[in-house]
């Protein structure tokens, strides 16, 4: 008895289900490619959006462009690496005597409160170096309502991350005050109203902000700019009013 064998041809496997078409790849670059051009302009909008109203709105009162707050022999961009949740670390020429100044006083709190902003009764601490847990006021500045300049920092993000619950973006928004807006602190058990008359910008090495005045009763808040990078400081000067 003989036997034959016959080979059997193989049959196609079928193609993966995943495998993409030409016309699927294009989509899905296409796709990935709008998803990146969207997240960069989320990004950068925010920041040309600033410097736009920035540069107008308080146009009548410093120009925003002077050479005094521009000074390009100064190093305008900081460490890369810093911990700007540290207030020790907003300023690039740091002396010191400056070092003792920031340690040398006792913590105090008080509440700070922005209306147009929507942020309520926040707490501002005096002695502390830590700006995920308040807002600080910078030591041996003068007190709310005393003679002198109160002088507060807050961190920043993207305004589209601004929450004024959280004190790692509270100051996001700063740049949208306007001359005449209302800020409040609260300092034991008496309430203070100051009102916004200027917005300016500095460089990280100007220390200016920082010194005092005695001819009134001012308030100074200061925090990064444009929001989200750390290339300049934004001013916010007030000055205290009666209720």
């Amino acid at each position: 008895m003989s036997y034959s064998y016959i080979k059997k041809p193989l049959s196609p496997q079928p193609s993966s289900r995943f495998k993409f078409q030409p016309k699927t790849k294009k989509r899905f670059a296409s796709l990935l490619f709008g998803a990146g051009s969207l997240l960069f302009a989320s990004a950068i909008f925010p920041i040309l959006n600033y410097q736009l109203g920035y540069s107008t709105q308080f146009g009548q009162l410093k120009n925003p462009l002077s050479t005094r707050f521009y000074n390009r022999s100064d190093n305008i961009l900081g460490t890369v690496d810093a911990d700007y949740t540290q207030l020790s670390n907003w300023f690039i020429k740091t002396t010191a005597d400056q070092s003792k100044i920031l340690n040398s006083q006792g913590e105090q709190t008080y509440l700070f409160t922005i209306p147009k902003l929507k942020i309520a009764d926040v707490t501002v601490t005096v002695g502390s170096m830590d700006l995920k847990k308040s807002l600080i006021q910078y030591p041996n500045t003068a007190l709310p309502g005393q003679l002198g300049n109160t002088v507060v920092f807050g961190h920043s993000v993207l305004p589209q991350f601004f929450n004024p619950k959280s004190y790692l973006t509270i100051f996001s928004t700063l740049f949208k005050l306007t001359q005449g807006d209302e800020i409040l602190l609260k300092y034991d058990q008496i309430q203070y109203r100051y009102l916004v008359e200027e917005m300016y910008e500095v460089t990280p090495a100007d220390l200016s902000v920082l010194e005092q005045r005695f001819d009134g009763r001012y308030l100074t808040l200061i925090t990064c700019s444009p929001p989200g990078t750390y290339l300049r400081r934004l001013i916010i000067r007030a000055r205290i009013v009666d209720f």
